[in-house]
Protein backbone atom coordinates (compact mmCIF):
# COMPACT_ATOMS: atom_id res chain seq x y z
CA UNK A 1 0.00 0.00 0.00
CA UNK A 2 1.43 3.55 -0.74
CA UNK A 3 2.07 6.07 1.78
CA UNK A 4 -0.51 8.44 -0.41
CA UNK A 5 -3.05 5.78 0.16
CA UNK A 6 -2.62 4.82 4.13
CA UNK A 7 -1.48 8.83 5.57
CA UNK A 8 -5.23 9.78 5.46
CA UNK A 9 -6.55 7.30 7.86
CA UNK A 10 -3.79 7.88 10.46
CA UNK A 11 -3.45 11.31 10.96
CA UNK A 12 -6.13 14.03 11.64
CA UNK A 13 -6.60 16.74 9.00
CA UNK A 14 -4.84 18.05 6.42
CA UNK A 15 -0.74 17.57 5.84
CA UNK A 16 1.19 20.49 7.25
CA UNK A 17 3.56 22.29 4.43
CA UNK A 18 7.27 22.54 5.42
CA UNK A 19 9.52 24.00 2.50
CA UNK A 20 9.17 24.19 -1.11
CA UNK A 21 6.36 21.52 -2.42
CA UNK A 22 8.79 20.33 -5.27
CA UNK A 23 9.59 16.69 -6.95
CA UNK A 24 11.83 15.88 -4.00
CA UNK A 25 9.22 16.74 -1.10
CA UNK A 26 7.91 13.65 0.69
CA UNK A 27 5.24 13.45 3.32
CA UNK A 28 6.33 12.22 6.67
CA UNK A 29 4.22 11.52 10.00
CA UNK A 30 4.80 12.64 13.51
CA UNK A 31 3.56 10.72 16.28
CA UNK A 32 3.43 12.44 20.03
CA UNK A 33 2.66 9.22 21.84
CA UNK A 34 1.88 11.58 25.11
CA UNK A 35 -0.95 13.09 23.51
CA UNK A 36 -2.03 9.99 20.95
CA UNK A 37 -1.70 11.96 18.39
CA UNK A 38 -0.57 11.86 14.75
CA UNK A 39 -0.20 14.70 12.12
CA UNK A 40 1.44 14.01 8.94
CA UNK A 41 3.78 16.81 6.87
CA UNK A 42 4.64 17.32 3.52
CA UNK A 43 8.58 17.88 3.95
CA UNK A 44 10.50 20.19 1.00
CA UNK A 45 14.03 18.66 0.41
CA UNK A 46 15.56 21.57 2.63
CA UNK A 47 13.59 21.21 5.30
CA UNK A 48 15.55 20.29 8.61
CA UNK A 49 15.26 17.88 11.57
CA UNK A 50 14.86 21.07 13.38
CA UNK A 51 12.88 23.05 11.76
CA UNK A 52 9.91 19.77 11.63
CA UNK A 53 10.44 19.31 15.30
CA UNK A 54 9.15 22.74 15.97
CA UNK A 55 6.66 22.80 13.55
CA UNK A 56 5.38 19.05 14.87
CA UNK A 57 5.17 20.80 18.72
CA UNK A 58 4.08 24.14 17.25
CA UNK A 59 0.83 22.08 16.30
CA UNK A 60 0.57 19.71 18.75
CA UNK A 61 0.03 23.11 21.12
CA UNK A 62 3.47 21.89 23.27
CA UNK A 63 4.41 24.93 24.64
CA UNK A 64 5.00 24.09 28.03
CA UNK A 65 8.62 22.46 27.83
CA UNK A 66 11.28 23.95 25.37
CA UNK A 67 12.16 21.96 22.30
CA UNK A 68 15.64 20.57 23.36
CA UNK A 69 13.34 18.49 26.26
CA UNK A 70 12.17 16.56 23.51
CA UNK A 71 13.55 13.85 21.25
CA UNK A 72 12.87 12.88 17.46
CA UNK A 73 13.54 9.05 16.67
CA UNK A 74 13.44 7.61 13.20
CA UNK A 75 13.02 3.72 13.06
CA UNK A 76 13.70 3.53 16.94
CA UNK A 77 17.23 5.48 16.60
CA UNK A 78 17.75 9.12 17.71
CA UNK A 79 17.74 11.87 15.02
CA UNK A 80 21.28 13.32 16.63
CA UNK A 81 21.61 15.42 14.09
CA UNK A 82 18.53 17.94 13.83
CA UNK A 83 20.46 20.31 11.92
CA UNK A 84 20.68 17.44 8.73
CA UNK A 85 17.67 17.46 6.44
CA UNK A 86 14.61 15.16 6.61
CA UNK A 87 15.41 13.00 4.36
CA UNK A 88 19.33 13.03 5.32
CA UNK A 89 17.92 11.57 8.46
CA UNK A 90 16.71 8.61 6.73
CA UNK A 91 13.27 9.41 6.46
CA UNK A 92 11.24 8.19 3.16
CA UNK A 93 7.60 9.22 1.78
CA UNK A 94 5.69 7.67 4.47
CA UNK A 95 7.94 7.16 7.37
CA UNK A 96 7.28 7.99 11.53
CA UNK A 97 8.96 10.01 13.59
CA UNK A 98 8.21 9.42 16.95
CA UNK A 99 8.47 12.84 19.13
CA UNK A 100 8.49 12.37 22.74
CA UNK A 101 10.59 13.67 25.85
CA UNK A 102 13.86 13.34 26.26
CA UNK A 103 13.62 11.85 29.97
CA UNK A 104 10.83 9.92 31.25
CA UNK A 105 7.66 12.47 33.37
CA UNK A 106 6.74 10.84 36.18
CA UNK A 107 2.78 9.90 36.29
CA UNK A 108 0.73 12.03 38.03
Amino acid sequence: MSAGVTLPFRTHGAALALGADDATAITVRVQLPELWETIAVRCGSAVSVAALKAAALEAFGQRLHPAHEYVMKLRGHEVRDEASTVSAAGARDGSTFLLTYRHRRPVK
